[in-house]
């Protein structure tokens, strides 16, 4: 059935948005088209950019690239400026599998894609696209999966989402049978997932624009000596993340005489108990809603450090954390775990504080480094912006490009 859905009537999809027709002294298009598939609404995530931006940089690098977003408010599928608009429903699995299919017969009338890209969140779905090509005879686009998160199932997660953990696990091992190459977001991502050497095409992290985040640096104020240092964490609010332990270690820092605030913005599923707990503190913990990408900025510029406590967990050893990058290029010490997500990035770089462990001591015990040091923050500030420079999203965009322009080779030879 799903078969007949994707071929019926392919043909009959408007391509005129993407594909003029060759007329004499017209231009031949022969740039390598890329079909980037990731199904998320980019008006509602905090990681849009780790799509969009790179999609900018390669088409500047002379590739075209179509990347598509999902749209609970549009009724039928679009293209705007180079996004792929996809109707979808807003029940789960019907949006699912009524975006997937849409998304393959646009795929079917579209000869031009060069290379398709996804996500573990398309893997099952696409399994029958190989037998698909075969069966009409036709040449099909070259596969690879990109792999950028790591989910792994654990004793204290729910039903659901112990069913998703088995769900991505078994489609990547499916995937990897009839792929043409994996890329990752790190190395021990790759590791992790059993991708051997052979298969995999190439590492791209996550990055950051600088650009983006130098006015932070610039208005920023340092603390005087009897003032607070203001700790800010930007991101997911989930109980996996080890913010409530975080929360505790600050209060217990003020305590004992430090001075320290902690915002912390962002949504998630500990939301509503971080709000609980930071009505109790008197300020000291503050719970925000999460700010659009382009405001973030200036949340940092009124924060002193950037926060990172996340436990030593294979799911956050394989990261590759875009609020490292950001808290960097914006000109902030930080405090991290000594976990590897953090020491790849700026091994014992001394604008970290580190702390040892994820527990409440651990984590006080950093933040008495930062205390008796706070007079140095705006020099560790420099340096940190200093560090960014090979972590930006023109370094990961180069690498992405790298990785597929050698894979195109490879075929056409």
């Amino acid at each position: 059935m799903i078969p007949d859905l994707i071929m019926k009537d392919a043909a009959s999809i408007d391509q005129s948005d993407d594909k003029a027709p060759d007329r004499p002294g017209t231009e031949i298009d022969d740039r390598p088209t890329l079909f980037w598939v990731q199904v998320a609404d980019l008006e509602k995530i905090l990681d849009s950019e780790t799509y969009l931006v790179p999609s900018q940089m390669l088409r500047e690098m002379d590739w075209k690239v179509i990347l598509t977003q999902s749209s609970s408010a549009s009724k039928e599928i679009s293209m705007n400026n180079g996004l792929l608009i996809v109707p979808r429903s807003t029940t789960y699995l019907l949006g699912q599998v009524s975006m997937h299919i849409q998304i393959m017969r646009w795929l079917f009338s579209h000869d031009e894609v060069d290379i398709v890209m996804f996500h573990d969140i398309s893997s099952a779905w696409f399994l029958p696209i190989p037998l698909l090509y075969r069966l009409a005879g036709r040449r099909r686009p070259l596969f690879v999966k990109d792999s950028r998160t790591f989910h792994m199932g654990s004793g204290t997660q729910g039903i659901k989402d112990r069913l998703r953990s088995l769900y991505y696990r078994y489609s990547h091992r499916l995937a990897d049978l009839w792929v043409d190459g994996h890329l990752a977001i790190t190395p021990r991502i790759a590791e992790a997932l059993g991708v051997s050497s052979e298969r995999l095409l190439g590492v791209w992290p996550s990055g950051v624009d600088p650009s983006k985040f130098k006015a932070a640096h610039e208005t920023r104020c340092w603390p005087g000596e009897d003032e607070p240092v203001r700790l800010v964490y930007i991101g997911s609010i989930h109980s996996e993340r080890n913010l409530s332990t975080l929360c505790r270690a600050v209060i217990a820092a003020t305590n004992q005489g430090m001075k320290f605030t902690l915002t912390i913005v962002g949504r998630g599923a500990q939301q509503a108990e971080l709000e609980e707990l930071a009505s109790t503190t008197n300020g000291i913990v503050v719970i925000r809603p999460a700010v659009p990408h382009d405001e973030v900025w200036k949340v940092l510029a009124d924060a002193h450090i950037g926060v990172l406590p996340f436990p030593d967990e294979l799911k956050f050893r394989v990261s590759s954390p875009i609020k490292l990058f950001e808290y960097m290029a914006a000109g902030m010490p930080i405090l991290a775990t000594r976990i590897v997500c953090h020491t790849d990035v700026v091994g014992e770089g001394e604008f970290v504080f580190w702390a040892d462990g994820s527990d409440q001591e651990a984590l006080v015990d950093a933040l008495k480094q930062i205390w008796v040091t706070r007079w140095s923050l705006p020099e560790l500030g420099i340096q940190a912006v200093e560090a960014v420079d090979q972590w930006t999203w023109e370094a990961s965009s180069i690498k992405l490009a790298t990785a597929l322009k050698a894979l195109k080779s490879k075929e056409q030879s």
